[in-house]
């Protein structure tokens, strides 16, 4: 199943494993406009979604352009592998999906992860899965991993479930709903988190078999059976936020990005629309996206609610704090439970470049209102184990000249070839 075979770098020994972890690299901005066609990794949202899919299947073909990161290794590691124990390291929608998959998949297994996995809590996931019948026990901390389910047939139902915590839980829950043997009824509580992402989920289910009602609230999926056609990954639209920032941070930028669509199931896709109100426009082609600058355009502050692309905060934050435009997000309540906490992390790190941001215990917003301070002389990121901080501030080098980040290789997680690519671009990457 699949054509990703390798193991994540956590799982490749202590000594890479430390290497990795002690590695920092100095980032040195190219100096000129940025001309450059980049092959973004597959969608790892998709990616996961699909493999889960897929195996629920039985479609023996393996999924195409899967994404080559952590996450995505570790999920068909998990889901190829005979051992008892399956840890997905940092992968917390692996660990998710996984919880709902293993508890509709006959035997037993050990779902484990990171200290940092051990920190997110997937309580309320495990809940609604026993109201339907799972086996699953906690074997430390009740309400987070790591988790022993004893996987079997589950008769279904109808359920409530708290949407505003995760929407990883949900599309855990959905995606093996046409497996059940009454189908499942989904009353979704509170305020819907990313919604896009259970959009995208349904999307893709019923693209390959499934069929659901979604009205209001509630959400119905029938039993039934996932079909065994063509399994496709589209490219990574989180992976283009880092190089809208550089054509939002370049002069006269001309990027080309492969295999994005306009009509993307992604929530992130609201990227192009986003930098086209701070004068970058997206010229899509029939295979790539084109990302030129037609204007500098600074509002006033610039607000969006980022609900439905979260992932896109640390791209958004760092470039505009780059470019000096205030601004003021909200929808990040998530961000506190991701990775990292990422609203604490982004304002550590953006206080060494000299940016003061402005938020509240619950997330509920993040701004930056030219609140300044003396930058570091020679700032060094701290990534957090958390991918997305590495990708986010490797740009800033453009107008700093240079900056310098820790543990860079965590971008393994999601975009392997990020620093290749960077250099593709012009930017010099030393190792320090």
């Amino acid at each position: 199943m699949g054509n990703v075979t390798a193991t994540p770098y956590p799982c490749h020994g202590l000594v890479i494993f430390y290497y990795f972890c002690l590695m920092k690299f100095k980032v040195k901005g190219p100096g000129k406009g940025i001309k450059v066609s980049v092959s973004l990794p597959g969608s790892k949202s998709i990616a996961n979604r699909l493999l889960i899919i897929h195996a629920l299947s039985g479609n023996p073909d393996p999924v195409g352009n899967l994404s080559d990161s952590d996450d995505t290794r570790a999920l068909l590691l998990a889901l190829t592998s005979a051992s008892y124990e399956k840890n997905v390291g940092h992968a917390g929608t692996t660990m998710r999906f996984l919880t709902a998959y293993f508890a509709i998949t006959p035997g037993k297994v050990l779902l484990t992860g990171s200290e940092r996995m051990k920190e997110r809590p997937i309580g309320p996931l495990v809940e609604a899965l026993r109201k339907l019948g799972a086996d699953i026990t906690y074997k430390e901390k009740d309400g987070f991993p790591p988790l022993e389910i004893n996987g079997k047939k589950l008769p279904g139902g109808e359920i409530s479930i708290k949407s505003n915590v995760s929407s990883q839980f949900i599309s855990a829950l959905l995606m093996i709903a046409p497996r059940l043997e009454n189908g499942l009824k989904i009353h979704l509580e509170g305020e819907q988190v990313s919604a896009s992402y259970i959009r995208m989920t349904l999307e893709l289910m019923r693209q390959y078999g499934a069929d659901y009602l979604w009205v209001g609230n509630t959400i119905e999926v029938r039993p039934g059976t996932y079909s065994k056609g063509e399994y496709m990954v589209e490219s990574d639209w989180s992976g283009a936020s880092y190089w809208y920032s550089l054509a939002l941070l370049d002069v006269m930028p001309a990027i080309a990005l492969s295999s994005l669509h306009k009509d993307s199931l992604q929530g992130d896709s609201a990227l192009a629309d986003l930098f086209f109100s701070l004068g970058i426009v997206s010229e899509f082609e029939e295979d790539r996206v084109v990302l030129k600058k037609i204007a500098n355009i600074h509002p006033g502050i610039f607000s969006y609610d980022f609900t439905n692309c979260p992932d896109i905060v640390q791209s958004m934050a760092v470039a505009l704090c780059m470019a000096n435009i205030p601004f003021h997000f909200t929808g990040t309540t998530t961000l506190r439970i991701k990775e990292t906490d990422r609203i604490f992390a982004l304002q550590e790190e953006l206080k060494k470049l000299g940016f003061f941001l402005d938020s509240d215990p619950a997330g509920s917003f993040l701004s930056w209102e030219r609140k300044v301070c003396e930058p570091e002389k020679a700032p060094l990121i701290s990534t957090y184990h958390d991918h997305r901080m590495a990708m986010a501030f490797a740009p800033a080098a453009h107008l700093l000249g240079e900056i310098s980040i820790d543990d860079p290789m965590v971008v393994t997680k999601s975009y392997p070839g990020y620093w290749e690519d960077m250099k593709n671009a012009g930017f010099q990457i030393e190792e320090i």
